[in-house]
């Protein structure tokens, strides 16, 4: 089993993973100077993936079995000695979010088995891919030297990280998964060399764009990782290791396309539902290795679905290396837009410092402070549209490219904190805004106060304001600015800047030079 670095107290923690063709539990033992032994792993298939890309819908049947096989796990549970508050984490695949119906599935698990399963956003999922890819440049050492590419092949999308000299350089992800393409061709009957070539012509359209958004990149080596492929590792390597020509991928796809179903599942011993998705796993990490004319993949002998459940606890407390590929990511944007890099910078340093100041006033998390320092970098990436309007293309460019690290709800509210940074604060007639819940348009509210100040602060672009330090009262924010003798220029951008703050926390803004 893949680990990591955990830190719990002493006893048993259980993870859920209600994914797209099975349901998995894991118990693990840990402390903080244990990483965690597995106790038990239980796994039970469920057809998640067949409702959700061929109804659009989770049937009652699929909704009911997701219920007894959770009202299982809890039965396991108690004959280990521990109950339902040993759970720490219990998610759904992301797919989930694309059934009409999945509230009521989420509704039904919660009223029957008293969980709350949350569905794991592209956020979370690019989370869970960086920890996978720490263990991978570990195990891999040729990943902190050569350009390298990590595919994750999931049941809906195709995620993309580019690897240069062991750093993130980019990230993409594909409307391509291994169960969306099975649901999409299984209506052709097709099979054996057929099928293969009807799944490529499928995929062709995203492939086109993958070798596009790469085109100007030597890819020397490729790591996939993904359900399906990591469990045919045994078959496509030999043991310890992870290394797979790509004409033994390929003699393993045609074989297992020749064979029916029911011989994939005695052949491969899979499940039913993966050995659906077995082909169209396999022929897509092909077709990516071609597009690289790649003679070779890698693919870790580690359990996929183990990993995953091991690291659901980890990811949301992750802190300093994570938060920096996210940086990374958005910096690299900012690059490719032409911001002023010297402003943005300063501009990030400046609202981070303004929001550690008045933290007892916002009230905002750390994942807030994340998102403003993302915010900060990009507030002005429109200007390659045109300088005339510059924060709405700012907004429309954010909203239409991809962070590293972040989910799409993320976007939108770096996108929308992007676009008030000047002219007018948030208003309902906006429909993006209007878009979000109350709490989220609270949020985007405090964000884009917070980053229309310090953006005030660098009206020259000139850096003047080296640091400061804030005093909150009864009706007003007191910066103090060090480096600055004369704050005439920042108090007169403050005028037009430090409105939405104002009526966001009810306080004036007042600025002290100290010089």
């Amino acid at each position: 089993m893949e680990s990591d670095s955990l830190t719990t107290a002493p006893g048993l923690r259980a993870t859920i993973h209600l994914g797209a063709s099975s349901v998995s539990m894991l118990v693990v033992e840990a402390d903080a100077t244990n990483p965690g032994e597995a106790v038990e792993f239980l796994e039970q298939p469920l057809p998640v993936a067949r409702d959700v890309f061929g109804h659009g819908r989770l049937d009652s049947a699929t909704t009911e079995r997701a219920v007894e096989i959770l009202l299982g796990y809890l039965e396991s549970l108690g004959e280990l000695g521990i109950g339902r508050e040993q759970i720490v984490r219990a998610v759904a695949s992301n797919i989930l979010s694309e059934a009409r119906n999945n509230e009521t599935f989420l509704n039904r698990i919660n009223i029957a088995c008293g969980l709350d399963v949350e569905i794991l956003d592209d956020g979370e999922m690019t989370r869970l891919i960086y920890l996978k890819t720490r263990r991978r440049l570990r195990d891999t050492p040729t990943m902190r030297k050569r350009t390298t590419i990590l595919v994750h092949v999931g049941p809906g999308n195709t995620r993309v990280v580019l690897f240069k000299r062991g750093r993130i350089n980019r990230y993409t992800s594909y409307r391509l998964g291994t169960h969306r393409t099975h649901e999409a061709v299984e209506g052709t009957r097709a099979d054996g060399a057929v099928l293969l070539r009807v799944i490529r012509e499928h995929i062709s359209g995203q492939l086109d764009q993958l070798r596009f958004e790469y085109e100007d990149e030597t890819i020397e080596d490729i790591v996939v990782i993904g359900y399906e492929v990591q469990l045919l590792a045994p078959f496509l390597s030999k043991p310890g290791d992870t290394r797979c020509p790509t004409k033994t991928l390929r003699s393993l796809l045609q074989e297992a396309a020749t064979l029916s179903l029911e011989e994939r599942v005695r052949r491969y011993q899979l499940d039913y539902h993966t050995a659906e998705a077995v082909i169209p796993a396999l022929e897509i990490n092909l077709a990516i290795a071609e597009c690289f004319e790649l003679k070779g993949l890698r693919i870790p002998d580690s359990d996929y679905e183990r990993g995953l459940l091991f690291d659901l606890p980890i990811s949301p407390s992750l802190a300093t290396g994570f938060q920096a590929e996210v940086i990374r990511s958005a910096k690299i944007l900012a690059q490719k837009f032409k911001v002023d890099a010297k402003h943005s910078s300063h501009v990030a340093f400046l609202a981070g410092r303004l929001f550690e100041e008045t933290r007892g006033l916002h009230r905002l998390s750390d994942h807030d402070a994340l998102l403003l320092d993302v915010a900060s970098i990009l507030h002005e990436c429109g200007g390659f549209i045109s300088p005339k309007a510059h924060h709405k293309h700012s907004q429309y460019i954010i909203e239409n490219s991809e962070v590293f690290g972040l989910g799409r709800l993320d976007v939108a509210v770096v996108a929308l904190a992007a676009r008030y940074h000047r002219q007018s604060g948030p208003k309902s007639s906006h429909p993006a805004y209007a878009a979000l819940s109350h709490e989220d348009r609270i949020r985007v509210a405090k964000i884009a106060s917070l980053l229309r100040v310090a953006d005030a602060l660098d009206r020259s672009h000139t850096q003047r304001v080296t640091d400061l330090s804030a005093g909150i009262t009864r009706n007003e924010a007191r910066l103090n600015l060090l480096g600055v003798s004369d704050a005439t220029v920042e108090r007169l951008a403050m005028q037009s800047k430090g409105d939405v703050f104002q009526e966001t926390f009810g306080l004036r803004i007042n600025l002290a030079e100290h010089g």
